[in-house]
């Protein structure tokens, strides 16, 4: 004998933004469930700051079960810096900071000198070297696949060797958003929890979740540099060159970093809002636009990453 039920359905979709939100989520449990020693990059940046609510979100009402790391190139905006240790006293969370200056008074890299100098790319040799002196083993970062061509590379799982160095064909499949996390001891995995945001969906869920982000994010008046059709901004960790005269714009950055190669552009958003209906209208992104570090070479960030870049 057969039996028919009638099931009444009711659909039930998530939203776009809720979506993402929700895989991030689903990552960072995931990482937290399999994972002995894991540690969230976080600089201050729009990115970070993003990825580290949807953290508290995934962990909610305990705290992160993991500690922050920040790389400190000591060339920062002051502005990020306050923000972040803001953040880190509001939150209670476990800050830990790895210095490049202390890799350059130890000889392990040298500085570069001269107009256009970054400390950027010392950011690798910094990084890697916390990662070991922590026994960490996976690392979560806030890359998203829209930013660059070989962040698009990136699984959400990004196997590193014992070296740090990623190999984009040594990618694992991620069928059904199963992800492996399988690593000897040495090795190490990148996380990557906002592979599939863009920047306008960063901001859509800035806005609408209203997360605090550094003022410079937004339009203010400050003295930049125009170099190599970009806007720096005129600190004093920027070298001028012949020619070169500071004037006062009214700007914003969509993007931080080092204050040597991260630019800003003219702009007068100053509310989440405007930010969404600039990003929406413009066809460069965030990292073409501003960031003079990326321009070293057609593949400058394919090759840092095999290095052991973020």
């Amino acid at each position: 004998m057969f039996y028919f039920f009638r099931v009444s359905v009711t659909s039930y979709e998530l939203s776009h933004l809720a979506a993402l939100e929700a895989e991030a989520v689903h990552v960072f449990r995931e990482v937290a469930a399999t994972f002995e020693r894991p540690v969230l990059l976080f600089s201050g940046g729009k990115d970070s700051v993003v990825m580290l609510h949807a953290a508290a979100k995934a962990f909610w009402p305990a705290p992160l079960p993991f500690p922050v790391l920040h790389v400190d190139t000591g060339h920062n905006f002051d502005e990020v810096l306050r923000f972040r240790d803001e953040t880190v006293a509001a939150l209670g969370l476990r800050l830990e900071v790895a210095r490049v200056q202390d890799d350059i008074d130890a000889g392990r890299v040298v500085e570069d000198t001269g107009p256009g100098a970054s400390r950027n790319r010392l950011q690798t040799v910094t990084l890697l070297r916390a990662i070991r002196e922590g026994g960490f083993d996976a690392v979560f970062g806030g890359a998203r696949r829209d930013e660059e061509k070989a962040r698009a590379k990136e699984r959400v799982f990004s196997f590193r060797d014992e070296h740090g160095q990623w190999n984009p064909r040594a990618q694992r499949p991620e069928l059904w958003n199963l992800y492996n996390g399988r690593h000897r001891r040495g090795e190490h995995i990148r996380v990557f929890p906002l592979s599939n945001w863009t920047e306008l969906d960063i901001w859509q869920y800035i806005r609408d979740e209203r997360i605090a982000l550094p003022p410079l994010y937004y339009a203010h008046r400050r003295p930049v540099v125009q170099r190599d059709g970009m806007l720096l901004a005129a600190t004093r960790f920027l070298s001028l060159v012949d020619g070169e005269t500071p004037y006062e714009a009214t700007v914003r950055f969509r993007t931080v970093g080092d204050a040597t190669c991260t630019g800003c552009v003219e702009s007068s958003a100053s509310t989440p809002s405007e930010v969404v209906a600039e990003v929406a209208a413009t066809r460069v992104t965030e990292r073409g636009a501003t960031r003079a570090d990326d321009r070293i070479s057609e593949a400058g960030m394919e090759d840092r990453k095999r290095e052991g870049y973020f």
